[in-house]
């Protein structure tokens, strides 16, 4: 078999596991402190305990907490096949109380009590898997009330797991559901450094019994091995945790790098890493940057230079005087007229690099108008290092200066914040010095009457 088909079913492979959640997830479930083996003993020993329960799992979107919840209802499927009944609502769908359970309130309480009674009865506990919990929690609450209250019972035998994005979903509850609700919290935080390394091995390496040549398969682990190990893949891993964090975008940009794989070299390159890591950060901002005339780009660093001096509130006018004084600075040709530098103004408004920083004053005109960016630094900053005729002096020393500026600015403040503490405490010595004087002097002066 050519390398060229070994090579893509190792891409076909590799692809299957990032779009399986049990795949990924298993290796993390391993250990005791992890969501998966928390969440698992609270319903597992709800069900062999026969008592009732509520949990939230919290955590920004893409973390897993969905995929955790159904790998561990699967498996609890498996453990316990006649005595499990799952029901899955999503607050998307269903948060409205009548498209819940179609009837009225009163019903609803009546038709749930007697439900889990007949359901604690046959010995078999419901699950309620509340997707986007927190539309349950908006409007008056009925549906959540309806099934909390019917918990109460004795007879019922029920776990609710309530999954949200925002973490204070807990206080949105009322009063009355919040009394009845056990108040347990999973949070879903971003992978740590190791639990990315080893969903790396995980997922990446291939496995030795499979159809695949053995010969090929231990040395595309070992090239794989070689390239987790070198700080130049760390360094884009860490890139790109640091925008996104979250595990769902981390299969992304490994999906990504697979599809990037060449099938005649067979093997995973560090260039396919950086490839995906381009790809996925392009900024539509910085690529308008890149079209952008010197005159336009002269007038985002102004205004740029303008927000650094702690400016938010500036118009063309200022953006002018601002221009004027980069000029005198670094003399060059590119110093233009004032109606052509609002036609370049007027352009970066259509582009929507800029804009204005409120809707009134449309009566005004343009250039008295309050304007502000809305380009990022890092943009602005990486648009001027690809921009090909970019002046040195806008790409080097102006950018120093905005990281310079800054820095002295927090400096400064923080040196007067400490002579004025310093000055304090002097005048406080020095006037309890005085007071203690004017007290033994008073005291010698009795003493001696």
């Amino acid at each position: 078999m050519g390398i060229e088909n070994l090579a893509e079913k190792a891409q076909i492979l590799i692809r299957s596991r990032l779009c399986s959640p049990n795949f990924i997830f298993k290796p993390l479930s391993d250990s005791p402190d992890s969501n998966y083996s928390k969440l698992k003993f609270i319903i597992s020993s709800s069900i062999m305990e026969a008592c009732n329960n509520s949990i939230l799992l919290l955590g920004p979107r893409g973390s897993g907490k969905v995929a955790v919840l159904e790998l561990v209802l699967s498996d609890l499927l498996e453990e316990y096949p006649d005595t499990i009944t799952v029901i899955r609502l999503n607050g998307l769908l269903h948060s409205e109380d009548n498209f819940a359970l179609k009837a009225s309130f009163d019903d609803n309480s009546q038709f749930m009590i007697a439900m889990l009674r007949e359901c604690g009865l046959a010995h078999k506990t419901v699950i309620f898997a509340l997707d986007e919990f927190d539309l349950f929690a908006q409007g008056k609450q009925r549906l959540l009330y309806s099934l909390l209250d019917a918990m109460q019972s004795v007879t019922s035998q029920a776990v609710v797991v309530g999954v949200s994005c925002r973490l204070d979903a807990d206080q949105l509850l009322e009063k009355r559901v919040r009394s009845r609700f056990s108040h347990r919290k999973l949070l879903f935080l971003p992978p740590s450094k190791e639990d990315v390394h080893r969903l790396l091995e995980h997922i990446l390496s291939l496995p030795m019994d499979s159809s695949l040549a053995c010969d090929y398969a231990a040395e595309f682990n070992e090239k794989l091995q070689s390239i987790l190990a070198d700080k130049r893949f760390k360094e884009i891993i860490s890139n790109y945790l640091n925008s996104n964090s979250t595990t769902n975008h981390l299969l992304r940009f490994l999906f990504i790098a697979i599809s990037n794989m060449e099938l005649k070299s067979g093997f995973l390159s560090l260039e396919n890493f950086k490839a995906a890591l381009s790809s996925i950060q392009r900024q539509p901002k910085q690529e308008c940057i890149k079209d952008c005339s010197i005159l336009e780009l002269y007038i985002l660093v102004c205004m740029k230079r303008l927000e650094v001096r702690e400016q938010n509130s500036y118009n063309f006018s200022s953006v002018m005087k601002e221009y004027k004084r980069v000029h005198d600075s670094f003399p060059t040709s590119d110093y233009y007229a004032q109606n052509v530098c609002l036609r370049a103004f007027e352009h970066l408004l259509q582009r929507e690099l800029i804009c204005f920083t409120d809707n009134r004053g449309h009566s005004q005109s343009i250039e008295f108008r309050q304007v502000k960016l809305v380009v990022s630094y890092a943009e602005l900053q990486e648009g001027l290092k690809s921009y090909r005729s970019c002046p040195i002096f806008l790409d080097d020393q102006e950018f120093q200066a905005l990281n310079f500026f800054p820095s002295c600015i927090r400096l400064v403040t923080r040196l007067s914040l400490q002579l004025e503490i310093w000055e304090k405490r002097m005048y406080d010595t020095f006037f309890n010095i005085r007071l203690h004087d004017i007290m033994t002097t008073a005291k010698l002066q009795r003493e001696g009457g």
